[in-house]
């Protein structure tokens, strides 16, 4: 796929979100969560042949700590193969994938302590501060 295809679906994905993402959005938005950035549907391309991209769109990506997060609902417990190979992949582009249930949502202290227990980074590292622009 083009790159431009990409972004329109980058685009419509971020419109979209469901109440869910919506839901751990405000929780991780902004580096609330230990100074780290998130993205929302952030494209990740794994590979390009001529001009075409094979990508994944996650629904959050810290780059600093390479961590992809995805809310699953109903509908991943009949793409289980296809989710399984697809978090092989960024695995091995150093890319840890952690997945979790929409109704785990329901408690959030237990969601926010689990992620940042993937955090290998020092919260100390100037990447998570922001600094003033002069």
């Amino acid at each position: 796929m083009k790159y431009s295809e990409i972004k329109d679906i980058k685009k419509k994905l971020r419109r979209n979100l469901t109440l869910s993402e919506k839901l751990l959005w405000k929780y991780i938005r902004n580096r609330k969560l230990l100074g780290r950035k998130f993205l929302r549907q952030h494209v990740i391309i794994y590979d390009t042949y001529e001009d075409e991209n094979f990508f994944f769109i996650p629904d959050f990506y810290c780059e600093a700590e390479k961590l992809a997060i995805e809310l699953d609902c109903k509908v991943h417990d009949f793409t289980k193969n296809k989710d399984a190979k697809r978090d092989e992949i960024l695995t091995d582009m150093g890319i840890k994938v952690v997945r979790f249930k929409n109704e785990d949502l329901i408690n959030m202290p237990i969601i926010l302590a689990e992620i940042e227990s993937y955090f290998h980074r020092n919260n100390d590292d100037s990447v998570f501060r922001r600094e003033s622009l002069k």
